[in-house]
């Protein structure tokens, strides 16, 4: 039960890893919301909730609470920006910290093919 509690990205606010275990999920679960399975879940969710794929005139939050982070509808876009991109940089595990930078990377290449193909920077300002 402690290593699923570990879970939860919520914000960026984690809880304490108490076991290697713990260590281990959280890497899967985060893993599972980057890359192309990460892109794909964020587009699917995003249309099933109505959300625009981006707007430029959202502002990226950052060191939100739970409450903040949950509590606006943000472009699929902006998403990426406000968690995906950060999941990187939380890894535990070796093995994580390997597979998150290759599917960061690929984040960053589709990004900028979405801006390529409309003509205009999607990040936020």
């Amino acid at each position: 039960m402690a290593a699923i509690e570990s879970v939860s990205f919520s914000g960026g606010n984690s809880k304490e890893i108490g076991s290697s275990e713990g260590a281990v999920v959280r890497d899967a679960d985060r893993l599972d919301a980057i890359g192309a399975i990460g892109i794909a879940r964020t587009f699917a969710y995003g249309g099933a909730k109505g959300r625009k794929l981006y707007d430029r005139t959202e502002s990226i939050r950052s060191g939100m609470s739970e409450h903040d982070y949950r509590s606006k509808k943000t472009a699929s876009l902006t998403h990426f920006h406000e968690k995906l991109f950060l999941l990187k940089d939380l890894m535990i595990t070796e093995k994580g910290k390997k597979l998150a930078e290759d599917r960061h990377q690929f984040m960053k290449q589709f990004v900028r093919q979405m801006e390529i193909e409309t003509g205009q920077s999607l990040a936020p300002d």
